[in-house]
């Protein structure tokens, strides 16, 4: 296993902005706005959202790809 350095960890401003961006990227300025006052008005039910993101898939398959993506 690849040992990470602290430079390659990002912190939650990082992946804020990150996430942003990809939001502007994907959907356009107006669209990406919505969005994110959707995520202001509605509770999220996060254990529902990992259900569907998670589904079909054993522990060792969800394991093995975080442990892919911390190498990365």
């Amino acid at each position: 296993m690849k040992t990470m350095e602290i430079n390659n960890i990002m912190d939650d401003t990082e992946i804020r902005l990150k996430g942003i961006n990809a939001l502007y990227k994907s959907l356009g300025s107006a669209a990406a706005m919505r969005f994110l006052t959707l995520l202001h008005k509605t509770p999220t039910d996060y254990v529902e959202i990992s259900r569907t993101i998670y589904q079909d898939q054993t522990i060792d398959e969800i394991f093995t790809r975080a442990k892919q993506n911390l190498q990365d």
